[in-house]
């Protein structure tokens, strides 16, 4: 009696929690709601079995109580009841797949108009990668990362030279515009998760992954990597900015290339280089000294 009282609050308490609670998905940004909707079906699916099932069992707790005088009936089996919960159960577990299925088909077909970028996990920090004006990512390996070459391009691929090289863990998107994104790890896993976004994808060492998504509402979005890489995990943030196409291109525009990058460094050894060598005159007033 007390169990099937306990057990009927219970399924009250859970259903006025969930639709009281403040703790919902974030707004949706992107193009993404095939999965709110695949979300949804299960939750409402998940939801269903969990009031019907608990109420029955304790409608059956409350009905078939121990009283004097009645005697329980032993039933081994019964085939007709278990064809019943195969059929419900088939018909349940097809209606939360079917949307996934649906939402992962989209999810792994790239547009082929989507714009490509790289964004590069390592502990515990984001690093970003643009196509220049070829519209093509330069070829990459860990064996070329080094303190010159944090992206590891390879500095032989002519289509890299232009790559535009953002370390700042701030990642631009143009408004309404499918993008695909590439990702790779330095290290250990993490996951590239925007919560309004949707779409997420692990970053795994030694393989290039990627996921896409067109963003529909410009502002500033919180990056986090939802996989646990280590003591600095919970620190391991970046920021999406989603423009309009002009500030997106004017912003583009003053990020350095591999290129200028590699022209920089060269500079910089040729300066210091010169300041060790000394000049004409020094050796000529130190063979006078002597």
């Amino acid at each position: 009696m007390y169990v099937a009282i306990a057990i009927a609050l219970l399924v009250v308490g859970s259903v006025l929690f969930h639709v009281l609670s403040p703790w919902w998905q974030t707004p949706l940004a992107s193009n993404w709601g095939s999965i709110d909707t695949a979300l949804d079906v299960t939750l409402l699916i998940c939801a269903a079995a969990f009031i019907i099932l608990n109420l029955f069992l304790a409608y059956m707790l409350m009905k078939y109580r121990h009283r004097p005088g009645l005697k329980a009936h032993y039933e081994p089996e019964n085939t007709k009841l278990e064809k019943r919960l195969t059929f419900w159960t088939g018909i349940g577990i097809a209606g939360m797949l079917a949307p996934g299925l649906i939402a992962w088909n989209q999810y792994v077909t790239v547009p082929k108009d989507a714009a490509v970028i790289e964004a590069t996990g390592q502990q515990w920090q984001w690093a970003f990668r643009y196509p220049g004006a070829d519209g093509v990512l330069g070829s990459a390996s860990i064996g070329h990362v080094s303190d010159d070459n944090p992206f590891g391009l390879n500095p032989r691929d002519p289509y890299a030279r232009d790559d535009v090289l953002v370390e700042t863990n701030e990642l631009h998107l143009p408004i309404n515009r499918p993008v695909k994104v590439v990702l790779r790890s330095k290290d250990v896993l993490h996951d590239f998760y925007v919560p309004q976004f949707r779409a997420k994808m692990d970053l795994v060492p030694g393989i290039v992954t990627y996921f896409w998504m067109t963003p529909t509402v410009g502002g500033t979005y919180e990056i986090l990597c939802a996989e646990l890489c280590g003591v600095g995990h919970y620190q391991m943030r970046g920021t999406v900015v989603v423009d309009q196409q002009p500030a997106y291109d004017a912003w583009l525009a003053e990020q350095m290339t591999y290129g200028q990058i590699l022209a920089s460094a060269e500079q910089a050894r040729v300066q210091l280089a010169s300041r060790d060598t000394p000049s004409t005159e020094t050796l000529a007033s130190a063979r006078m000294a002597r």
